[in-house]
């Protein structure tokens, strides 16, 4: 499965703990991404400075669901479950 353009939902919902350029601590659940664009793509895909977790990060029909909203409700949950 390919990203759905424009969504970027896996770039705000989850925290990420890696350094990130322009985020050098990471990124909080919630937060969008410095490095996502106006149009919800990622400026540093396929990059080496993109954290590993981001690289490892597959679509799915389950994590994206049928929209932007649906994969960020899922995310979030995601996120929820897995706090220590």
């Amino acid at each position: 499965m390919n990203c759905r353009p424009g969504c970027g939902a896996c770039c705000i919902a989850p925290s990420i703990t890696s350094p990130i350029p322009g985020m050098e601590g990471g990124k909080p659940a919630g937060v969008r991404c410095v490095q996502l664009d106006d149009q919800n793509r990622c400026r540093i895909f396929g990059r080496p400075e993109r954290p590993a977790v981001c690289s490892q990060l597959r679509p799915s029909s389950e994590m994206c669901g049928a929209d932007a909203g649906a994969a960020v409700r899922y995310l979030t949950r995601l996120e929820l479950l897995t706090q220590p």
